[in-house]
């Protein structure tokens, strides 16, 4: 199958909650001036939580909790109670992963609330799924679902991982689970760019199934297939196509580009730019 038969297959069966994105994506990229937090949450059963709500949740971002440290900032493991969604001891309720943006994006909080309404519309079996977030003084979080194993770097490249060696079938299966997950984000209804598509933002959940990490980084101009940016540290374009390397603008052939490194990092159980190798084999060219 094609990506352009994947890509209509996969958007016609799966739908946004609530029609939020009826309107397409350029009524999501409209600036909220005149929304609040309590309108957000009343349209995307999304949860506000306080700041003190976030710090009781992770035991007040205790280390051992640290799930990750990114070039947007650092990701905890938290907990709150499955109805009220309120914080509640380790170890009750269910999971959740809170993470914590640098302080040094020059976004104004109305942007933020925009990305935050946009991303609480998106609901796919491939997409991981946003909780809620808090936009107290400068602090910049959001608060997602826990995925329980983790991402897919750590299955297939770190020797300490606590979990058995992926077989064939379940590499394809995570592998179409991620090209779900990406046609989704291309698809005329969303209309986005991930802008950061690897194997660390493929989180696997209990039975295998992939989902995408998407934060909302990028959006696409109306006018042009050029991409607006945030003001946030995406982190090295390590798989980066000609195209951005010359211009610097990433597009959806990006994230296609970008599939295909993963998809042969799945297949050969290598990262496709590995300096430890001898010179010769330091890089799989995809031609």
């Amino acid at each position: 199958m094609t990506w352009t038969g994947l890509n209509s297959e996969v958007v016609g069966r799966e739908e946004v909650v609530s029609g939020g994105l009826s309107n397409k994506v350029s009524s999501s990229t409209v600036l909220l001036t005149s929304r609040t937090e309590g309108e957000i949450l009343q349209s995307n059963n999304l949860k506000c939580f306080t700041f003190n709500e976030v710090k009781t949740a992770t035991r007040n971002f205790h280390p051992s909790g640290e799930l990750d440290e990114r070039g947007f900032g650092r990701v905890f493991k938290g907990w709150i109670d499955e109805h009220m969604q309120a914080p509640t001891k380790p170890g009750t309720g269910f999971v959740v992963a809170v993470m914590m943006f640098n302080n040094e994006s020059n976004q104004e909080h109305s942007e933020w609330l925009a990305k935050i309404n946009y991303l609480g519309q998106l609901r796919h079996p491939n997409l991981v799924k946003l909780i809620g977030y808090c936009l107290e003084g400068s602090y910049r979080i959001l608060v997602y679902e826990f995925v329980t194993k983790g991402n897919l770097d750590n299955h297939l490249f770190r020797s300490f991982s606590n979990f058995l060696p992926l077989t064939w079938k379940i590499r394809m299966k995570i592998a179409l689970d991620a090209a779900k997950g990406l046609a989704f984000l291309h698809s005329d209804k969303v209309g986005k760019i991930h802008g950061d598509f690897k194997t660390s933002k493929i989180l696997i959940g209990s039975n295998y199934n992939a989902k995408l990490l998407f934060l909302g980084f990028l959006k696409v101009r109306s006018d042009s297939n050029m991409p607006d940016y945030d003001v946030v540290d995406m982190g090295p374009q390590i798989n980066a196509t000609p195209e951005y390397i010359d211009t610097g603008h990433l597009t959806k052939e990006s994230d296609l580009y970008n599939f295909g490194v993963v998809l042969l990092e799945i297949m050969s159980g290598k990262h496709a730019l590995d300096n430890n190798r001898p010179f010769l084999d330091r890089n799989f060219w995809i031609v």
